[in-house]
């Protein structure tokens, strides 16, 4: 029965022997290719092999054709810790309940999400003496461009644009009962106005439903092609927001190819020269590697066209596919940077770990408006 087993085994495994005996006996012997069959069995009748010898033979040939596996040593995590200070509120309010529900019925799609906003469920929340904020994002939820710190879809060739939605996103508005919006939108760098019309027609509708709404739009750089910048900018809205996004160094490996740090500029340059009376608003990334000068470098770029509004906020990797965090900044960093941005002369500054474009923006804005105004109220009395 062992010798049948050995047997058996040799004509499975072709080239593999019982014992290191057998291998020497064969080479030495060399028989031809028909002859191997002979030459083992007269080896056998030779041998006294057990079962045991089977055995460990089979596991010494295995150990020595597929050496054993080892546990890859782990790689090192390039991923910083998040800090303490970056805890945002929970998303379960009655108020956000109440807007994710109409977001829902009407179709439309928010940058807050599709974006994966921490702040979700403090602007959406509002509550008492607060203004709740939502970014509702137009034009669809899919991207022409692919910047390497946005989580939001891309295509060459998104869906059409919704001929319907400024209607949805004006009675959306009016049913939450707003006083300030916020209005955003993917790059539709497949259009031929590339969406400018359509953003005018949402800010129009708005406008009508509601005079006294405060609108925000938060816009692509349009390529810069002033045409249709202007479209927009002579909309009716009150504040125009482009954000450079990061310091000028930052950008080719920040944002997309097709985007540009003095186009941005350029942007904000240009809607100030239409004397609209609408305010510009611009947002900077920080974490992603710059540093102190490149930011300095750039508020006084801004401030070089006149921007008025700015925001400071800490970049969050949205997924592992997109850039790393190369640095948490801490809260007392930021409000370094708002003091100094304030002293340059921006007439307002937000500036915060957890503060984004829109962060809480009608908040924010509508204390700084009201201020001015008042201000401006006492000059004129005196």
């Amino acid at each position: 029965m062992i010798r049948q087993a050995a047997l058996r085994y040799y004509q499975h495994s072709g080239r593999r022997y019982l014992s290191s005996v057998a291998v020497t006996q064969t080479k030495a012997f060399a028989p031809a290719a028909g002859n191997r069959l002979e030459a083992l069995r007269n080896q056998l009748a030779e041998e006294d092999a057990t079962l045991d010898d089977f055995t460990n033979a089979s596991t010494a040939a295995a150990t020595t054709t597929r050496p054993p596996n080892r546990k890859a040593a782990p790689r090192s995590s390039k991923i910083l810790p998040k800090p303490r200070w970056l805890k945002a509120a929970p998303a379960d309010s009655e108020n956000y309940q109440r807007l994710r529900q109409t977001v829902r019925e009407l179709g439309l799609a928010t940058v807050c999400e599709e974006a994966r906003c921490p702040n979700i469920g403090e602007c959406w929340g509002g509550g008492d003496g607060e203004t709740a904020t939502a970014t509702i994002m137009i034009m669809g939820d899919t991207c022409t461009r692919g910047c390497r710190f946005c989580s939001v879809k891309t295509s060459r060739a998104p869906p059409p644009l919704d001929p319907e939605e400024p209607e949805k996103v004006s009675t959306a508005i009016a049913k939450w009962g707003l006083d300030y919006v916020v209005l955003t939108s993917v790059d539709r760098d497949d259009l031929e106005d590339q969406g400018s019309q359509h953003f005018r027609q949402v800010v129009q509708k708005l406008k009508q439903k509601k005079p006294d709404l405060l609108v925000e739009a938060l816009t692509p750089d349009f390529q810069g092609n002033q045409k249709l910048i202007e479209a927009v900018a002579t909309s009716g809205l009150d504040v125009y927001a482009h954000n450079v996004e990061t310091v000028e160094r930052l950008t080719s490996r920040v944002r997309d190819r097709r985007a540009g740090y003095q186009q941005s500029l350029m942007v904000l340059d240009y809607v100030k020269s239409l004397q609209t009376g609408c305010l510009t608003k611009t947002s900077l990334m920080l974490g992603l590697g710059e540093t102190d000068d490149d930011v300095r470098i750039t508020l006084q770029d801004l401030r070089n066209v006149d921007c008025d509004v700015l925001t400071f906020g800490q970049y969050l990797q949205p997924t592992k596919k997109h850039l790393p965090v190369k640095e948490y900044i801490t809260p007392e960093k930021f409000e370094q940077w708002r003091i100094e941005a304030e002293a340059m002369g921006f007439k307002y500054v937000a500036s915060g770990p957890l503060v984004r474009s829109s962060y809480k923006a009608g908040e924010f804005f509508l204390k700084n408006y009201i201020q001015e105004q008042r201000q401006e109220a006492n000059v004129a009395a005196n």
